[in-house]
């Protein structure tokens, strides 16, 4: 059954104390019982009641006598990797990636693609329950054996409270509760940005760092914070907003309903709007036949063009990493971050979008501040979102975060 001592009496002295087991073996690997009762200071006559009644649970395995170089050997214990999996669910706006991994991290099956339509309408939220709910019946594992479901989406998501304000806030009900009603799985909502930045953390670029600071280069501008190794969420859980920081005095309507920010010069929008503006000025590019055909192209297609050296292509990403570092700059003015990490569609460009960002951060920050703080482009490219959605569902399963 699901409803294990994970998922319920969290607060109970018992469950805490075998969290805090399953969380060192997590990390640690395979350890002996005195080795697990010193790390994480209880008794071994406690650790090892723990222990065997996680044995008996099914989380935790018994992996025989460690080897030792003389005297007695004792049992060493491990993660059960069938203990329990977790679901992560990626949707951007063409999209849907889907993962699956098991309790010890590791993934269970390829990832899944699937076309979708990210629109707030009734009839999009429905389409992508059906693709959910498609998916996890696919699964070669019992239903109930899935601990969570960790949906990944972009735009002002309260993960504590379940609700979406950008995309599906039909009704009084939490998204993750219409969710999780549809498939019958527990669900968990994570802003796209701070998902990303937790699967490079955890399993991407990052090499130690503490402090990060997490771009996500998309259709729109989002950021995510990493400070001491926690993922910050702010009093309402909306931080991050990096893209609405108001920076021009331009006339060009924001998504977000102002004018000036950030995301209308460094963004995918941004550039979709500079491309087709400098086409009907003249410019030439190899992206002309889409445009006229179109109207628009997608951000691969961008992505493309640029690493092809398309001269008007090169612009437009060069303009956009200059207005994007001059920006940055304050944050890291503010922040002092170890590591600052672009990620999303358009960081595909490499050093096409990294240099004129990083000369920016250089020009207009302290420095003090800047020689401290590497920028590096994401490790782990488009599955980014999905890693991390699918290890914050761990995560909060064992209260990590």
């Amino acid at each position: 059954m699901r409803a294990s001592f994970l998922l319920s009496d969290k607060n109970s002295k018992s469950t805490i104390l075998k969290k805090k087991i399953i969380r060192y073996l997590i990390l640690s690997g395979e350890s002996a019982i005195a080795d697990i009762s010193r790390e994480i200071e209880m008794s071994v006559p406690t650790v090892t009641r723990l222990v065997v009644e996680l044995i008996e649970e099914g989380f935790i395995s018994d992996l025989g006598k460690q080897s030792t170089n003389g005297g007695r050997r004792p049992n060493v214990y491990g993660i059960n990797p069938e203990a329990g999996y977790f679901v992560g669910v990626d949707v951007s706006r063409k999209r849907v990636m889907l993962g699956t991994i098991d309790f010890n991290g590791r993934k269970l099956d390829e990832d899944q693609r699937s076309d979708y339509e990210l629109a707030n309408t009734e009839e999009s939220l429905a389409n992508l329950c059906d693709i959910i709910g498609r998916y996890v019946d696919s699964l070669p594992v019992p239903k109930d054996k899935i601990l969570q479901v960790g949906v990944s989406l972009s735009g002002r998501i309260s993960a504590s409270s379940g609700y979406s304000h950008s995309f599906f806030y039909f009704g009084e009900r939490p998204l993750s509760q219409v969710i999780e009603e549809k498939t019958g799985i527990p669900t968990t909502l994570e802003n796209d940005s701070r998902a990303m930045a937790y699967g490079e953390y955890m399993a991407g670029v990052v090499r130690g760092e503490k402090h990060i600071l997490f771009v996500n280069l998309n259709w729109g501008l989002g950021a995510a914070l990493i400070l001491d190794g926690r993922l910050y969420y702010g009093k309402s859980g909306y931080s991050g907003e990096f893209g609405h920081i108001c920076a021009f005095d331009n006339e060009v309507i924001c998504g977000c309903g102002k004018k000036g920010c950030i995301e209308t010069e460094a963004s995918g929008f941004a550039m979709q709007r500079l491309l087709v503006e400098r086409c009907r000025q003249g410019s030439t590019t190899i992206l002309s036949e889409l445009i006229v055909e179109k109207g628009e192209v997608s951000l691969p297609e961008f992505v493309d063009a640029v690493l092809k050296e398309d001269v008007l292509a090169i612009e437009i990403v060069e303009y956009m990493g200059l207005n994007l570092g001059r920006w940055l700059a304050g944050m890291i003015n503010v922040l002092n971050p170890e590591l600052v990490i672009i990620g999303g569609p358009l960081s595909q460009t490499q050093d096409y979008i990294r240099l004129p960002i990083k000369s920016a951060m250089k020009k207009y920050s302290l420095n003090l501040v800047n020689q401290d703080t590497d920028l590096v482009i994401s490790k782990l490219g488009e599955r980014a979102g999905l890693t991390g959605i699918c290890l914050l569902c761990r995560s909060r399963t064992l209260d990590l975060l």
